[in-house]
């Protein structure tokens, strides 16, 4: 992140002076994504990321955030990839038998609070347990279609790096963005559509250099678009006997598997990327 664009006095992960770089090379961010980290950035989330590091009762522990003199690799990466990827450091209610309560405690206030701009409450309520697909029983409808009638562009991305399914139905059936168009939030729908569509078009364009226009109901498959390109980089796709066979595998898989592994091949189609945006 450049310093033109956020100013900060201290580095938030290792308190080095005048940072002018973000942690990790993420390439050019959605203004929304970026507006949505620099508001809880100014807003204290430092404090809710580093909870448990700022508790007194946890210097005895030997945990503590890294030194401006740490090296990059490990102590500075790993500490990052704690802090916000594993939420290692955030305050986590004890575990009681009524758990299930009170996660559906915490989810109906997130509910509720997504449609004010108050960003750091619903991180807050996210980070002890909230679930951002919580289907509300009365109310039929999850956090995001909240947010989207409501105009919360941050609310949504928010609730999107949570986890939160643009293309979820209400109890009509109706989506987030079906509730953002309604509400002549035009943006939000577009940008919601390309969250819900970020895994296969990020991968259509590392296969085929192509992204396609959700506008127009506009989608690329990698294989056909190949092949209807030659002189493509990537040449068309292998359609021997193995690859078919790779292919029935694939299908066989049941939801959560393919879950999985489209994770791990989006998380290294986007390793790949962010070392030449280095």
């Amino acid at each position: 992140m450049s310093r033109k664009v956020q100013r900060s006095e201290v580095c938030a992960d290792c308190s080095a002076p005048d940072p002018g770089w973000s942690s990790i090379n993420r390439g050019g961010w959605p203004p929304a994504l970026l507006q949505m980290v620099q508001t809880l950035a100014s807003n204290g989330a430092n404090s809710i990321w580093e909870h448990s590091l700022l508790d007194p009762a946890q210097v005895q522990s030997g945990r503590r955030k890294p030194n401006p003199q740490d090296k990059v690799h490990p102590t500075k990466s790993e500490f990052i990839r704690a802090k916000y990827q594993m939420l290692a450091f955030v305050h986590k209610l004890p575990c009681r038998d009524d758990d299930g309560v009170t996660t559906k405690d915490l989810s109906k206030q997130l509910h509720s609070s997504v449609r004010t701009g108050s960003l750091e409450t619903c991180l807050r309520l996210l980070s002890l347990g909230a679930q951002a697909n919580f289907f509300h029983p009365e109310k039929g409808t999850t956090p995001l279609h909240v947010a989207a009638k409501a105009g919360q562009v941050l609310q949504a991305e928010l609730l999107v790096v949570y986890g939160a399914d643009p293309g979820a139905p209400d109890i009509n059936g109706r989506t987030p963005m079906d509730y953002a168009r309604q509400a002549g939030q035009v943006e939000l729908a577009e940008r919601l559509v390309e969250c819900q569509y970020e895994l296969t078009d990020r991968l259509a364009f590392y296969l085929c250099g192509r992204r396609p226009d959700h506008k127009n109901g506009h989608y690329i498959i990698p294989q056909m678009a190949d092949r209807a390109r030659p002189k493509c980089p990537t040449q068309s796709l292998d359609l021997s006997e193995l690859a078919k066979a790779a292919k029935k595998k694939l299908q066989a898989l049941n939801n959560r598997l393919f879950e999985d592994l489209a994770m791990d091949v989006y998380d290294e189609v986007d390793r790949r990327r962010t070392m030449r945006c280095g």
